[in-house]
């Protein structure tokens, strides 16, 4: 079994900065592509930020500029660093990875976080 531990979030000024953490525990043979979603109250959830194994990255249109993701391959770790937060970025955020375990190293699975709140608000 595979679980992603999101520490951080919390409350936040707008323009603010705030980074978020998640790390990868368990049987994982392969971590590959890593993400940040969020969903915001009576909205669908969106994907925030995408990186691969190989470090490439994807952003929707709205944080680009203002937010960073990385990854620490070594520590099975995805990070989300938040510039210049709009009020508009509250939201419940979630990570995800998509895994090959050892029981299953042909197949990849996509784990996701519990979710951490982020509020932007003065």
């Amino acid at each position: 079994q595979v679980h992603l531990v999101e520490p951080g979030g919390g409350l936040v000024q707008p323009g603010g900065s705030l980074r978020l953490s998640c790390a990868a525990f368990g049987s994982i043979t392969s971590l590959n592509a890593m993400g940040w979603y969020r969903q915001a109250p009576a909205k669908r959830r969106e994907l925030v930020a995408r990186i691969t194994s190989g470090s490439t990255t994807n952003y929707t249109d709205s944080v680009k500029g203002r937010f960073t993701i990385a990854r620490d391959n070594a520590k099975n770790t995805v990070f989300l660093q938040m510039n210049s937060l709009k009020p508009e970025d509250t939201a419940v955020y979630y990570c995800s990875a998509w895994v090959r375990t050892v029981l299953a190293p042909g197949r990849e699975t996509e784990y996701w976080g519990q979710g951490t709140q982020v509020t932007v608000s003065s």
